[in-house]
């Protein structure tokens, strides 16, 4: 990937008099960044090295940082017998036999792949005919609540356990859990897993080739995929926690069975990893984003972090990132709120409180350079009521600049902070960089403001609770 396809980030609707930060505090921050940036790239070798992990860092989740660059070697050097290579021969099986799959699991074992899918498939996707779609498998997510409803209405869908009479119904499962013990995705699977039995009618041996689990070397999940004689089962790798796992086989897996460019999202995130490691701070996307993050929740209090993401189809991404920051950073009373935004959307919504509320926020743009699909024009009409010929040679694209620059321009012109990401476009390296760029951010960021940004004690805490209460 050419260094001219890198995303930008653009932190210049943050320096601002008064309500803002300045260069000048930006710039005598930079000694701290790149000391975080050391430390960081340090925990990688730590981790490697087998060497005994203090205890102030543990947990110690730094393998992610290097965990694309490992897989493509190997890729590269083994092919098929390869983990990617193994990943995509599952998935082209999957491909040939289901219409359908179901992805089980919680918070970062299933956010990166609806991000992935929403941001990289065509828009409204599981509604084309299997011809439009490619003979892709739709995909749904469930086992990330406990909502009765949905999870009817989902089994309806599937068919109830009706047995499946050819491709156009059988549907498969991906569950992902490396414990195997969250009950949300542990209760989903018991019952989905009655279902597929039901579809598989008299071919009971199905299941095993049906049922693909990602998830740790040992534990529940683990032991139920032996039992269940599956055919193939995928690790979560040692040293990856589950919020940083999306560059993994908890992501890959399912984005592969979508027909996405697993190989393009793997080099997007290593092509900003390189410019992480030798990029100087102000010309460095990542320490300059935790830069003007930091500082301007320390020195103007914005603990308010709001992505704004301008696509629909980005929405996903920016809750991937949402989990990835408030379970990081959100310990010992401190650690900003994230909030995604969807424009011009919310701004019917949101723009009135961003714009003269309560001076707590950071807003970043999450902007999308070229399309996906060709530019729709207004178009022009008999019917000029609404007073849309003047437009009717402009683009869906043009509007939504304007949108932008006149938004940015409203919040500049208040002394509201705002920074720009863009993205070149939404294909899968695009969103690989932005994936290992909030990713680095968030490590770099704990170890800016000295805390652990690996493990959840609060996640852990509620899980307690509730096996408690249950009478587990």
């Amino acid at each position: 990937m050419s260094n001219d396809a890198l995303l930008r980030y653009d932190p210049a609707g943050a320096i601002i008099n008064g309500t803002g930060i300045s260069q000048d505090s930006l710039r005598e921050l930079d000694a701290k960044l790149e000391a975080a940036r050391t430390e960081t790239l340090a925990d990688v070798e730590l981790f490697h090295s087998g060497e005994e992990v203090p205890d102030e860092k543990q947990p110690l989740d730094s393998a992610f940082i290097d965990l694309p660059e490992r897989l493509l070697a190997e890729y590269q050097d083994k092919r098929g017998e390869s983990e990617l290579g193994r990943i995509l021969k599952t998935a082209e099986r999957l491909r040939e036999t289901v219409d359908r799959v179901l992805v089980l699991g919680i918070g970062g074992s299933y956010m990166g792949a609806r991000a992935l899918m929403d941001a990289c498939c065509e828009p409204y996707f599981n509604e084309l005919s299997r011809a439009d779609r490619g003979r892709r498998p739709r995909m749904y997510f469930e086992g990330n609540n406990v909502d009765n409803d949905a999870s009817q209405g989902l089994l309806r869908l599937l068919g109830n356990g009706r047995e499946a009479t050819g491709v156009d119904d059988r549907w498969a499962i991906v569950v992902i859990s490396k414990s195997g013990g969250t009950l949300e995705t542990a209760g989903a699977f018991r019952q989905f897993l009655t279902a597929l039995r039901g579809s598989c009618g008299e071919a009971a041996n199905l299941i095993g080739d049906l049922v693909v689990p990602v998830t740790g070397s040992s534990g529940r999940l683990f032991d139920l995929a032996e039992a269940l004689g599956c055919r193939e089962v995928y690790g979560v790798p040692d040293g990856v926690g589950g919020r940083f796992s999306v560059l993994s086989a908890v992501g890959l897996l399912p984005a592969a069975i979508l027909g996405l460019n697993v190989v393009k999202l793997l080099e997007g995130a290593v092509a900003m990893s390189h410019h992480f490691r030798n990029a100087s701070p102000g010309e460095n996307a990542v320490l300059d984003y935790v830069g003007v993050s930091h500082l301007l929740e320390r020195e103007r209090g914005a603990t308010i972090r709001v992505l704004s993401v301008w696509a629909k189809t980005l929405e996903a991404v920016g809750l991937w990132y949402d989990q990835l920051l408030a379970e990081s950073l959100g310990k010992a009373e401190i650690g900003a709120t994230p909030l995604t935004t969807v424009n011009t959307r919310d701004l019917h919504s949101r723009a009135q409180q961003h714009q003269e509320g309560r001076r707590d926020k950071l807003i970043t743009n999450l902007i999308v350079d070229n399309w996906r699909c060709a530019p729709l024009s207004v178009g022009r009409s008999e019917y000029d009521q609404d007073k849309l010929n003047d437009l009717a040679d402009k683009t869906l694209p043009e509007l939504i600049t304007a949108a932008i620059e006149g938004t940015n321009q409203a919040y500049r012109e208040d002394g509201r902070p705002t920074t720009d990401i863009r993205l070149p476009d939404t294909t899968e390296a695009s969103i690989g960089q932005f994936f290992q760029m909030m990713m680095l951010a968030t490590v770099v960021e704990g170890r800016l403001m000295g805390i652990n940004p690996y493990g959840q004690p609060g996640v852990e805490g509620y899980k307690k609770n509730m096996n408690r209460i249950l009478g587990r």
